[in-house]
């Protein structure tokens, strides 16, 4: 996957795009994450990239002149390669919640582009080359920047080869649409506290019920609006009333 980000403050972006998970997939040639300054395309003398609030206000507003031709340059050189435009994300407070069916959206792609804001936000003008908005949370944070890495993230690591495991994905929390069910390892008695005797017993469909009770127990505890009925097997409908039912005790 190819994936641009257009930010004004790259280095924000260098350390976590070089280490983990994403790292090890751009060392592998299975990402390949551009960054790219848009102050460099600036017109104005002094490379500004914001100006005064049509109508008044506070604060600065990004105008829309050097995110336009920086994305244009970014196209222009993927286009050259044999990449398609793909889907370009603004991270805004005001988009629609990324989640884990968003991010499953998004790998299918094969080239994302990311614009970064700052300051009071974007001039409106720049939505014209943006196909979708999101935002990772009703609280509004000082760029685009950290909004960008956790999509990024959650994005990568469902294209396959990032994964060490091709299981860790499907299993993790919401990809099911429940939560992860508890998981252990050595030593098997810490402090007191031991492993669940089922988890070493060796019974692949016991350990299986097990894992998939205690997910649908967590989630009836935690997020219970994520359960949806209408989707449960007959099993998981047993095991979430025998749920019910210790939790009521």
């Amino acid at each position: 996957m190819k994936i641009d980000i257009i930010s004004l403050f790259p280095r924000i972006l260098e350390g976590p795009l070089s280490d983990s998970i994403v790292g090890k997939a751009i060392d592998r040639d299975l990402l390949d994450v551009t960054i790219t300054n848009f102050r460099d395309y600036s017109t104005d003398k002094h490379h500004n990239v914001d100006d005064t609030i049509y109508g008044g206000g506070a604060g600065m507003l990004l105008q829309p002149q050097p995110i336009i031709d920086a994305f244009d340059h970014t196209q222009k050189v993927a286009s050259e390669n044999g990449i398609p435009k793909g889907r370009v994300i603004l991270t805004d407070p005001a988009g629609k919640k990324f989640d884990q069916h968003a991010a499953e959206e998004l790998a299918k792609e094969d080239h994302l582009t990311f614009i970064c804001g700052h300051y009071e936000g974007f001039d409106e003008r720049i939505k014209d080359i943006v196909t979708d908005e999101y935002s990772i949370g009703d609280f509004v944070l000082t760029g685009g920047e950290l909004p960008a890495l956790v999509m990024i993230d959650a994005v990568s690591r469902l294209i396959p080869g990032v994964l060490g495991n091709a299981e860790s994905a499907p299993g993790d929390s919401f990809s099911d649409g429940l939560l992860e069910y508890p998981q252990y390892t050595r030593p098997a008695d810490f402090r007191g506290q031991k492993v669940p005797d089922v988890l070493m017993s060796g019974d692949h469909k016991k350990i299986a019920d097990w894992r998939l009770k205690e997910s649908l127990r967590k989630t009836y505890l935690r997020r219970p609006e994520m359960i949806d009925h209408t989707k449960l097997s007959k099993d998981a409908k047993r095991l979430l009333a025998e749920v019910r039912i210790e939790e009521e005790k």
